[in-house]
């Protein structure tokens, strides 16, 4: 008996040890951050859009199916001297409280990625413990931060999503638009021997329609969409240059961040003849010094198959494969070539040579990181090559383009 009284008062005791949870908050009373724009108006101050989740409107989850009939999102704006404080004074326009914790989405306007740079404004959502670093950075081009947080989107509900899904889709198709987070931005920014790329989005069409729910009711091309649009370079946090096409794939290549991409070729004068699509690929990049001058080695390992021939090609003949990734490998080496050239004129290291450098050789990099950039870099000697392998051609070897030459 006594046994069980002491069992009785060790479990009393106890339940007056819990804490309880002292800092919960309601969801009625938190408005739920999805995306987040930061530009800079005419006085110098921060302005932030901020896209917040409508409860009501997205029962059907965040992509597709149920909800209501009116806009998704709410969008409410602040300004301030700083990020922190810009979030503090939206408190005048919001009856909730800001919710970070579901942020998926930061856009940063061109202009102020230009003159200002990025550098200062980062510093308060890596220090503010609801924001997640895991958080995607864009930049809007050729359109400001408020503009892209504002577009209501078709398909997907959010915008937020549908950037992110766009970016996504880009990278893993074309290799073209690599998608990076806030830990990656600021780990490129303080890393010795490589500078950030962000990827750029930008609002096409007619901008006045572009927060209308009717923008999104379209069964054709909506008047006011988001597409994905280029890379942005970076040097020393601030916007110095865009990539786009094979460039940016180029640069792609260097830092091994191609999944899926084509590679056109010319056959017999005919361009573009054959489409080769890349599935698996490895980049390796080595750092040595040669007589006393630093040196890269870039070595590309591809292998795809033959997506489309637009001539007449026998693709039984071994020769003619061999013949096929031989181009392949050259058009490969050009596009990454051109990168490097043109990273080379912006004199800023953003293919990582630097950090290459660093890991193989801490004490020569010691001797060469303070003038890297702007002195060793762009007279930095790179030497390329490309192996590209064709496994697979398809349901057909022999094209009936061939058959269809001989009737003629």
């Amino acid at each position: 008996m006594k046994r069980k009284w002491f069992f009785l008062f060790l479990i009393l005791t106890s339940t007056s040890l819990i804490s309880g949870c002292w800092n919960a908050r309601e969801l009625p009373d938190l408005a739920i951050v999805s995306a987040l724009g930061i530009d800079k108006n005419e006085d110098g101050k921060y302005v932030g859009t901020f896209q917040i989740i409508n409860p009501s409107y997205v029962t059907g989850g965040l992509q597709g199916g149920g909800g209501g009939q009116g806009p998704p999102v709410t969008v409410y704006s602040s300004t301030g001297d700083n990020i922190y404080e810009l979030t503090r004074r939206l408190s005048t326009k919001s009856s909730r409280t800001l919710y970070y914790a579901h942020t998926n989405l930061l856009v940063i306007s061109e202009d102020l990625a230009k003159k200002d740079g990025i550098t200062n404004i980062l510093d308060a959502f890596e220090r503010d413990y609801e924001f997640r670093t895991t958080a995607m950075i864009v930049i809007a081009h050729r359109s400001k931060a408020e503009d892209i947080i504002k577009t209501l989107t078709p398909l997907d509900k959010v915008s937020a999503v549908k950037v992110i899904k766009t970016l996504k889709n880009a990278e893993s198709l074309l290799g073209e638009e690599p998608t990076v987070t806030l830990q990656e931005v600021i780990r490129y920014l303080v890393s010795p021997g490589k500078e950030p790329l962000i990827s750029g989005i930008t609002l096409i069409g007619k901008k006045k329609n572009a927060n209308k729910v009717a923008n999104t009711q379209e069964s054709s091309t909506p008047q006011a969409r988001l597409e994905s649009d280029g890379i942005a370079v970076f040097k020393d946090g601030k916007l110095v240059d865009w990539l786009h096409g094979k460039t940016a794939r180029g640069t792609a290549w260097v830092l091994n961040r191609i999944k899926s991409t084509i590679v056109n070729i010319s056959w017999e004068r005919e361009k573009p003849a054959i489409e080769y699509t890349v599935m698996r690929q490895k980049t390796k990049v080595s750092a040595h010094t040669k007589k006393g001058q630093p040196q890269i080695s870039i070595h590309i390992h591809a292998e795809g198959d033959i997506g489309e021939v637009s001539v007449p090609v026998n693709l039984n003949d071994p020769h003619v494969l061999r013949k096929i990734e031989i181009e392949v490998a050259k058009t490969i080496k050009k596009d990454v070539n051109d990168a490097i050239h043109r990273a080379q004129e912006n004199k800023t290291d953003i293919l990582g040579f630097g950090e290459a450098f660093h890991r193989s050789d801490p004490k020569e990099w010691n001797k060469l990181k303070t003038n890297w950039n702007d002195v060793t870099f762009p007279k930095l000697e790179v030497n390329v090559t490309v192996e590209a392998f064709v496994r697979r051609s398809g349901l057909r070897n022999k094209s009936y383009l061939s058959e269809l030459k001989n009737k003629r």
